[in-house]
């Protein structure tokens, strides 16, 4: 069912950097699971602060962006993976998931959204009768 409820994600798995309008943007990783009741999404954000974080769903689509500001400015890097200056990711959700009772947590720099599903999806026991 995770096929139907995220229909497609924005540039793959890995955070690239790449040059737009004289900034630098790259993608974070996210990690998807999906439970009976909700989909929950992992987003790494090393840096961010919640200040600097925009999370947004509208018309089925889920959109994180933000600013992850320099760290160590004082410092001659002689190699460096982690996304610095302006970022993006963007998934298409189904009309599946209550969009009222979307929720955000970011903790130690990751991102944590839960998308639950509506009722109408959500699995159900169906109790029997004896007769």
């Amino acid at each position: 069912m995770a096929q139907d409820l995220v229909k497609r994600e924005t540039n793959g798995n890995v955070a690239v950097a790449e040059r737009t309008r004289n900034a630098v943007t790259y993608t974070p990783r996210f990690d998807i699971v999906e439970t009976e009741r909700e989909l929950v999404l992992y987003g790494d954000l090393p840096g961010v602060s919640k200040d600097n974080l925009d999370v947004r769903f509208e018309n089925g689509q889920l959109t994180i962006q933000g600013k992850v500001e320099p760290r160590h400015a004082d410092h001659e890097f002689l190699y460096g993976e982690y996304g610095i200056g302006d970022f993006y990711r963007s998934f298409a959700i189904s009309e599946d998931i209550d969009a009222d009772k979307i929720s955000a947590e970011l903790h130690n720099g990751v991102l944590t959204l839960h998308l639950p599903k509506t009722e109408a999806v959500c699995p159900r026991k169906i109790a029997v009768k004896a007769g």
